[in-house]
């Protein structure tokens, strides 16, 4: 299956995942909450790719990529798409309603996926009429940047929708990573949720800084950013938001968000998008 058309609704990994697809040729409608966070979207999307244009790192127009991008108003748009992928906060309850709108809008043949982090691809396709056609495809912060993706396996997915999305990732340049049952947190974030919570666990407890350890992770194990840079970048509440969503599936405590995570949470101190998280910005 060649994708040529495609949705994407809410976010900004949103906005980044649709830059990734126009880039790679494909045609986008990207969808928001309201058309000023659609314009946000699009103008970020803008930004981006003038600045890779620069460091030719992509040989076509900015004009050329951007015309590919669609902004869509409502969920009408899908019925053209062969791929829809919602990109909505953490939240069951939002992303099952997204998921509802897009399986009355999505033509039959049309593949439904969700960039969750967490959530069980099952909880999602339970929602809609086309189970088998349901998967995850959980895209890293910064979408343009990362070279992974996760293609997730709901329980009803059918090996057919696995293949397709395997072949899509691989169609706009990126490496596809398999998993075989949708636990929460799915493979990669298993491992670096764990060791983030970890990394929070020995600030609280004044056994190290937050930029020692940021620096010690980055030269002693090759990482190009330190886990609390990383959890800045991606937002304090999204990290938060995702470990509560493993902890209540799986209640285990390791996964629980550590109390200096959640009081930074509550104090709106969110990372890069509100200027300070674990540094200031």
């Amino acid at each position: 299956m060649t994708f040529r058309r495609f949705s994407l609704w809410g976010g900004t990994m949103g906005s980044g995942i649709a830059q990734v697809c126009a880039q790679a040729g494909l045609r986008v409608a990207l969808n928001d909450v309201s058309q000023e966070f659609i314009d946000k979207g699009f103008q970020a999307i803008a930004w981006s790719v003038g600045k890779l244009i620069e460091k030719g790192k992509l040989s076509e127009t900015k004009e050329a990529i951007l015309g590919r991008i669609e902004k869509a108003p409502d969920f009408s748009s899908a019925k053209e798409a062969d791929l829809a992928i919602e990109v909505v906060f953490e939240k069951l309850n939002q992303k099952q309603d997204v998921f509802r709108k897009l399986d009355e809008a999505c033509a039959p043949p049309a593949l439904i996926a969700s960039n969750t982090s967490t959530i069980p691809i099952t909880e999602l396709s339970g929602v809609t009429r086309r189970q088998e056609k349901v998967l995850g495809l959980h895209f890293f912060n910064p979408a343009p940047m990362m070279a992974v993706v996760e293609v997730v396996k709901g329980v009803n997915t059918s090996e057919e929708t696995m293949q397709a999305g395997i072949h899509f990732v691989k169609q706009i340049g990126k490496e596809p990573i398999r998993v075989e049952t949708d636990v929460p947190g799915f493979l990669l974030n298993r491992v670096n949720l764990i060791s983030y919570v970890e990394a929070i666990r020995l600030v609280e407890q004044g056994i190290g800084t937050v930029e020692d350890i940021d620096k010690g992770m980055k030269l002693g194990f090759g990482r190009r950013m330190g886990p609390f840079e990383t959890g800045d970048l991606v937002g304090l509440d999204v990290s938060c938001n995702g470990l509560m969503s493993i902890y209540e599936e799986s209640k285990d405590m390791r996964f629980y968000p550590p109390q200096l995570l959640r009081r930074k949470v509550k104090a709106g101190q969110l990372g890069r998008k509100t200027g300070q998280g674990w540094y200031k910005y």
